[in-house]
C-alpha cells in the first residue's frame, strides 16, 4: 500500500514533513498548498508534487491523506474538513488553543471514523524512545519520579510570542505530552511557577520565558518540568525517570559524540542548537509510524486525545500561574 499525501502549508515544518513523505517506503507526496506561491514552489521543486489549493487537495480521489502545517487557528476548521471528505490527518500540534475547540473538532473525528494522528514529535525520538522501552521492560520497577529539562537556545522573536498562544501551550505542551507517556498515568493536578528572566518583551506582551512546573498523579507520581527561552549553551533537551529499582536518562545531544582528551582537560562538541537538527530523526519517524498505521489498519500511537490532554495541562497550569494554587486537570476537561 502507498499513502498519498497532501501537504497543507509550505513553511518551515511543512517543508520538513515533505521532505520525510519523500523519503518514507511506502508514501508518496502528491500535492502541497501555500497561499505563498513561493515557498510551495520551493517544496514542490525539493520534494515534488503537484501544486494546489486546500480546496482542491481535499476534493482530489489521488489523495489519502493530509498533513496540516498551517498556522494553528486554522488546525482545527482543516481537521474536521479533512474527516468528511474522508482523508487521514496527521496535524501538527495544537490542534487549537482552546479546549472546548479541540474537543468539538475530535467529536468530528470520532463522528466520521477519521484517522487523526498529531504530531508530537519527541515521542518518536529513538534516545526517548529507549528510555520508554526501559520503563516497559521493568528495569526501573515502578516509575515515581519524572525529571523533564527543555531550554531553548534563545527567544523566539516577539512577532512570534504574539500568536504562539503563550508558553504553556506552545513549548512546554511537548513536555507535557512525554510527561503523561514517562508517567504512564493521566495527570491529575499542575502546579507552575514562572518569571521574565531571558526577554523583557516576553513580559510586556503577557507571556513568561522561565517556568517549573510540578505534576501529580492520582497514584501520587510525579513530574517535574524545567523550561527556559534561554540555554547559553545550546538546545537543552534531557529526561530522567527514577522508579524503584533504578533510575535512567536521555542525555544532551552533541554535534558528535565523541570526547577530547588534552593536558587541558577534556571537552566535547557543542551540542545542538536548533530543534529541526536535534529532532531529525523524530519528524522522520513520526511520519513512518503515520504510514505504518494506515496501513496496518491500526491508531497511531499519538492521537488527538493526546493533543486534547497536552493542551488541557497548558491550561491548567496557565490557571495555575494566575492563582498561585495546584490546579485540578478535570477543572479544566471536565470530571
Amino acid at each position: 500500500m502507498t499513502v498519498r499525501f497532501g501537504v497543507l502549508g509550505a513553511g518551515r515544518i511543512g517543508q520538513v514533513h515533505a521532505r520525510a513523505i519523500a523519503a518514507t517506503p511506502g508514501a508518496a507526496l502528491i500535492a502541497i498548498a501555500d497561499p505563498v506561491a513561493a515557498a510551495a514552489e520551493a517544496a514542490q521543486a525539493a520534494f515534488g508534487g503537484d501544486i494546489r489549493d486546500i480546496d482542491t487537495i481535499l476534493s482530489s480521489d489521488d489523495v489519502d491523506a493530509i498533513v496540516i502545517c498551517t498556522p494553528t487557528d486554522t488546525h482545527a476548521d482543516l481537521i474536521e474538513r479533512g474527516a468528511r471528505a474522508g482523508k487521514a490527518i496527521f496535524c501538527e500540534k495544537p490542534i487549537d488553543l482552546d479546549v472546548d475547540r479541540v474537543a468539538a473538532c475530535l467529536k468530528v473525528v470520532r463522528e466520521t471514523d477519521a484517522t487523526l494522528m498529531v504530531g508530537f514529535n519527541r515521542r518518536y525520538d529513538p534516545d526517548f524512545m529507549a528510555l520508554r522501552g526501559v520503563i516497559d521492560a521493568g528495569t526501573l520497577g515502578p516509575v515515581e519520579t519524572v525529571t523533564i529539562t527543555s531550554r531553548d537556545p534563545g527567544p523566539p522573536p516577539g512577532s512570534y510570542i504574539e500568536r504562539s498562544g503563550g508558553m504553556f501551550r506552545d513549548m512546554t505542551i511537548h513536555d507535557f505530552d512525554v510527561a503523561r507517556w514517562m508517567l504512564g498515568e493521566e495527570v491529575e493536578s499542575v502546579f507552575a511557577t514562572a518569571s521574565n528572566l531571558v526577554d523583557p518583551e516576553i513580559g510586556a506582551l503577557g507571556d513568561v520565558d522561565t517556568a517549573t512546573l510540578i505534576l501529580r498523579t492520582a497514584s501520587g507520581k510525579q513530574a517535574v518540568i524545567i523550561n527556559s527561552r534561554r540555554a547559553a549553551f545550546g538546545y537543552d533537551q534531557r529526561i530522567e525517570v527514577a522508579g524503584a529499582l533504578g533510575a535512567a536518562s536521555a542525555q544532551n545531544q552533541h554535534l558528535a559524540r565523541i570526547e577530547v582528551a588534552t593536558a587541558d582537560g577534556f571537552t566535547r562538541p557543542p551540542l545542538q542548537d536548533f530543534f529541526m537538527t536535534r529532532y531529525t530523526a523524530a519528524y522522520a519517524a513520526e511520519i513512518a509510524e503515520f504510514v505504518a498505521a494506515l496501513s496496518e489498519g491500526r491508531a497511531p500511537r499519538t492521537s488527538g486525545l493526546d493533543g486534547l490532554m497536552a493542551l488541557a495541562l497548558a491550561e491548567a497550569a496557565m490557571r495555575s500561574l494566575a492563582s498561585g494554587r495546584a490546579v485540578a486537570v478535570a477543572d479544566v476537561v471536565g470530571a
